[in-house]
């Protein structure tokens, strides 16, 4: 998969999922070398809800963060480049606020969150990473503290619910296992409709390119079914619909029928007023024509439906 497309991807993906909880700006310039941060969130609302379901995620949703997704394991040299971001933006901050005469707290700092698929002991010693099992458990590295620095090291993210919604973002089997785990997902979860999207318009963005490798070519073969699921749930809902709407203009022409030989012809706006109604309601109304003595009846029985 090129960069490209699975940036666009983890970016609209993180979006989707952050929205709810905060401010989310994706693809957000920084002065100096005017360098692009992928994802920058501001926490706002505080939803329980949203905050479980998304586990390990709604964890680093809990303050001000800077998020920079790979698909491809971060070289060192990636994460220099990341860190600049966050003192350049911290620095475009403070002097933001001197101008505004306002004084920066400790949480409009953010923290930076690189994921990677994978990464090796070496790089992570390198930059003096160690792990805060009591907090994120295994696969989360933090930087020492000055750094304010994160790394996510995906393939080592335990298989739980807490962790899906990251391992949705890896590669190769850890990336294959989430997808099958995210579509067991019961119906009413979170966020599974709009991911489902996500997934499938990425799908289709893959399924149009010709310069795929085999790692792409099996995250094809299993985005697939979730397509075709996707397609075949739109299709019914149309021809459902379809049906629905075919049943209500056929009630509209009935009661229509009724009230044309009852009354002769009905003033424009009392006729749109019907058209407008949900079957039940045209039902309700071809059995209270009977009794209509006039047309001020039926305005009447509108008006008292509509308030």
């Amino acid at each position: 998969m090129t960069k490209f497309v699975y940036d666009q991807f983890a970016k609209q993906y993180l979006e989707e999922l952050l929205s709810p909880l905060g401010s989310v700006k994706i693809s957000r310039d920084v002065t100096a070398e005017v360098r692009e941060i992928d994802v920058l969130f501001v926490p706002q609302n505080q939803n329980e809800i949203v905050i479980k379901t998304l586990g390990i995620l709604g964890k680093i949703a809990a303050t001000t963060a800077i998020i920079e997704p790979y698909r491809n394991p971060v070289s060192s040299d990636n994460i220099c480049s990341c860190i600049g971001k966050l003192f350049d933006f911290n620095a475009e901050s403070n002097r933001l606020s001197n101008r505004e005469e306002k004084q920066l707290v400790s949480g409009d700092r953010p923290r930076l969150w690189i994921l990677s698929p994978t990464l090796s002991k070496p790089i992570l010693d390198s930059f003096g990473a160690n792990l805060e099992l009591e907090n994120f458990g295994e696969g989360v590295y933090f930087l020492p503290p000055a750094f304010r620095t994160a790394i996510v090291v995906i393939h080592q993210l335990p298989n739980t619910p807490e962790t899906l919604w990251l391992r949705l973002l890896g590669k190769g089997n850890v990336q294959k296992g989430a997808i099958a785990q995210f579509n067991s997902l019961p119906n009413a979860t979170p966020f599974k409709d709009s991911v489902l999207e996500l997934l499938s318009n990425l799908f289709a963005i893959l399924e149009a390119r010709q310069d795929l490798d085999s790692e792409d070519r099996e995250l094809i073969m299993q985005l697939s079914p979730l397509y075709l699921e996707r397609i075949q749930d739109a299709n019914q809902q149309g021809i459902e619909q379809g049906i629905e709407r075919g049943i209500q203009r056929e009630a509209v022409s009935f009661v229509m029928r009724l009230l044309s030989r009852r009354f002769g012809s009905i003033a424009p706006n009392i006729e749109e007023q019907i058209r407008s109604l949900p079957v039940n309601q045209l039902e309700d109304l071809g059995e209270a024509i009977l009794d209509f003595q006039s047309e001020t009846d039926l305005t009447s029985w509108l008006e008292e439906v509509n308030s």
